[in-house]
């Protein structure tokens, strides 16, 4: 069987060399060892990426390694956070350039890659305008960061005229958190309690905000993909109900959550399960956030949750297929 990765990340290094080269902040500079140390500000690094980030080819040589042919929608990640810490006007063009960057590697390998745009969201009237360049460009969805640089409120209203474009243009947003909030609570340990406990946080308040704010209740078209397998909010999904009167929504906030999308990466195969059971089968999609988990990995975990032939058939490639509208694969799978 194909796969079809929707949780994938391809960094183009020209862009990372243009960052070198800034005298500003945010910046990033070479680390020796084919990566870089990026800077929000001075004394505050966020992203430490390593060589397997930049090197498309490489990148999916690696993928074909796990005895599939593997096909990959790429997402920015963390590095959305860029695109809103910057000038309004800084953000556009370093926005467009991206865009650019991910289009031509949607043309140099036909059928195999596909990518998300960057958005810069300080400014709403060029939030749009990006993302109509995007959907012109044949990008499949945009990045959709949890939080406008170190501000949390991606539901404020003056950005509802963007989530109204994303819903006319049919564009999935792909909610992923940015290291911009939650990291001073949770500094130390050599980072393992944020990457454990903030991303899940900062993604699921994120996903409660677009919530509880009515966005999805008035845009109900609207599609979001919610990664690492919705985070905490399926599993409190109850309290989420009971606390939340005071929305005045029409239906209880679980019944937005229900129409996100989500995928599998998570390292613990109760966890996919569960994503499965509570989003049900045609609303999670396989993912393996590489580079930073090893697809074997993923893989035997995904395994381990015991899913039908029938649900893996959905999760692995139909889902993503269908909400991405990629269509039919032209090539043969590869022989496993």
């Amino acid at each position: 069987m194909r796969i079809l990765d929707s949780h994938f990340h391809y960094w183009p290094r020209v862009f990372w060399e243009h960052l070198c080269s800034k005298t500003t902040y945010p910046r990033a500079e070479r680390d020796g060892k084919g990566g870089y140390r990026y800077w929000r500000h001075a004394g505050a690094t966020t992203m430490n990426p390593w060589p397997e980030w930049f090197d498309l080819d490489k990148q999916l040589e690696r993928m074909n390694q796990t005895g599939y042919e593997v096909d990959v929608v790429s997402s920015l990640g963390p590095m959305s956070v860029y695109f809103s810490d910057v000038s309004p006007e800084e953000g556009r063009e370093a926005a467009l350039w991206w865009n650019e960057l991910m289009a031509e590697a949607q043309r140099t390998h036909p059928g195999r890659f596909w990518g998300t745009a960057a958005v810069p969201l300080v400014d709403t009237e060029i939030a749009i305008e990006v993302l109509e360049r995007a959907k012109a460009l044949g990008l499949v969805g945009a990045n959709l960061p949890g939080s406008v640089g170190s501000d949390p409120r991606i539901d404020a209203e003056r950005l509802e005229p963007f989530y109204a474009a994303a819903e006319r243009l049919e564009m999935p947003l792909f909610l992923h958190p940015t290291d911009a909030i939650f990291a001073d609570m949770l500094e130390g340990y050599g980072g393992a309690l944020y990457l454990t406990v903030g991303r899940v946080i900062e993604v699921s308040v994120a996903a409660t905000r677009l919530i509880l704010s009515g966005m999805l209740e008035r845009h109900p078209r609207l599609t979001i993909i919610m990664s690492h397998t919705g985070g905490l909010l399926p599993y409190q999904a109850g309290r989420l109900d009971k606390n939340s009167k005071g929305a005045k929504l029409q239906a209880p906030p679980s019944t937005y959550l229900k129409r996100f999308y989500t995928d599998t990466v998570s390292p613990h195969a109760l966890g996919v399960k569960f994503a499965v059971d509570w989003f049900g089968p045609d609303h999670v999609m396989w993912g393996d956030d590489y580079p930073c988990w090893n697809p074997d990995d993923a893989l035997r975990c995904f395994e381990e949750a015991g899913l039908s032939e029938e649900v893996k058939g959905k999760l692995l490639n139909d889902n993503a297929r269908r909400l991405f509208k990629l269509g039919t694969p032209e090539r043969e799978p590869a022989a496993v």
